[in-house]
């Protein structure tokens, strides 16, 4: 703990930050957030009428917040309003529930249930690349949606749900799509209105329910397990306390690895389609490489697109009381604290050339600790990355069509801002 009395952290006021903000301020904080690091440093306040806020991009801070003072923090706001969309799983639940809950979802993702998913990743893969005719366009996103949405049906529900899987995928989607709104200030106001959007979400909400409540009580009458993590889920119990998870507790995790385990991929594969296509050199090397069996070079994309174009590009924590930071930077009880990861790894003082699409960057080189986070950190870093770092260099190595993918840039960069926007979520 710094030495001495806790210091005020700059910032803009509160018009300037109304005036770049509004009227819906999720869209508009990339933007914004570069100007507070271009203005005002790596560690900025700023507020809204409605909360208080602070903005660290210092690796020294962010390790604070994850693991230091860890305790100090709980999830923010928009975790509380994931809850209305996916419940109280590891996303969204607060200790000791959510510690609980990781020891039991844990075994899901064991290295050899991860090697099992890792043959259906590839084998989908395959078929996705045998499917496509030299010379074809394709919306990137739309391709990398569908694809991934395979897999997590195939990982997690097994391989005779795909009816109900594709019914979860598009009630998500409704529910994804008044997640930028529900943000706002009127946000909890707004699902008790009787609002076109909210009439959508509401009968979008109660399909999840009926589907995934369904596919638990097939599964419960079946009682075998398929080799998918909703069996896992169905036969966990706490090691601890022997205590086995309800149908509603394994309805909000399905909830959230679905979502975590299909959309935010998308996106990523989405963004990388979008930088081989800007990038040529890299996409034939790319193909090359996951033909001759060349893991380093396909991680390095990997962690390269990743650095540039993380999935859950922001992370909020909220000060349950007043903290004073490792720096001496006081945060007053009740504020917001964010970490933009899509800010972060663009660093120059972490990353030479930071704008620069450069997988060799990864060549025998590791970042300053907490300067590259995409899956977040400290005790709730996301459960799920070996899945997602396995799920995303199986695909690049699968999809490293090698020119077979139409080279128009506009198009890459319109699709993928399109996927970027979807991608609303928080890390765990």
């Amino acid at each position: 703990m710094a030495q001495g009395m806790p210091r005020r952290l700059p910032g803009p006021g509160r018009l300037d930050v109304l005036r770049r903000l509004l009227p819906v301020p999720f869209p508009k904080f990339p933007a914004f957030l570069e100007y507070l690091v271009e203005n005002y440093g790596h560690a900025v306040a700023f507020a809204l009428p409605w909360r208080s806020y602070v903005f660290i991009n210092e690796p020294a801070l962010i390790k604070d917040v994850f693991v230091t003072q860890q305790h100090a923090f709980s999830k923010s706001m928009g975790a509380r309003v994931l809850r209305e969309l996916l419940g109280d799983g590891l996303l969204t639940s607060e200790d000791p529930k959510h510690r609980r809950m990781r020891r039991i979802v844990q075994p899901a993702f064991h290295r050899d249930r991860i090697r099992a998913y890792l043959q259906t990743m590839e084998r989908c893969a395959q078929e996705f690349v045998a499917a496509r005719t030299p010379g074809e366009t394709l919306d990137a996103h739309e391709a990398m949606t569908a694809l991934t949405l395979q897999i997590a049906s195939l990982t997690l529900f097994g391989s005779d749900e795909s009816a109900a899987s594709s019914r979860v995928s598009e009630a998500l989607g409704t529910l994804m799509q008044e997640f930028p709104y529900i943000l706002g200030p009127f946000g909890t106001l707004r699902l008790r209105l009787p609002l076109a959007g909210t009439r959508r979400f509401e009968r979008a909400r109660r399909e999840l329910d009926r589907v995934v409540y369904a596919m638990i009580a097939r599964r419960r009458e079946e009682r075998r397990d398929r080799g998918d993590a909703l069996s896992m889920l169905l036969a966990a119990s706490d090691a601890e306390t022997e205590d086995r998870p309800g149908d509603g507790q394994i309805r909000d995790e399905v909830m959230t690895l679905f979502l975590a385990g299909h959309e935010t991929t998308a996106n990523a594969l989405t963004w990388t389609l979008y930088l081989l296509a800007q990038h040529p050199q890299v996409d034939a090397r790319l193909g090359a490489a996951a033909l001759a069996g060349d893991r380093d070079y396909v991680m390095r994309v990997v962690r390269e697109s990743m650095r540039l174009y993380p999935p859950a590009w922001i992370i909020g924590r909220e000060a349950k009381s007043d903290v004073t930071l490792v720096d001496g930077s006081f945060i007053p009880a009740g504020t917001t604290v964010f970490v933009a990861p899509l800010i972060l790894h663009r660093r120059a003082d972490a990353f030479p050339d930071p704008q620069r699409f450069d997988p060799e960057r990864w060549n025998g080189f590791e970042p300053p600790p907490f300067a590259y986070v995409p899956f977040g950190g400290g005790a709730r870093r996301c459960i799920g990355e070996e899945f997602a770092w396995g799920e995303a260099a199986v695909q690049r190595k699968g999809c490293g069509m090698g020119g077979r993918i139409d080279r128009d840039h506009a198009r890459y960069e319109a699709v993928a801002r399109a996927g970027g926007r979807k991608d609303g979520r928080e890390s765990k």
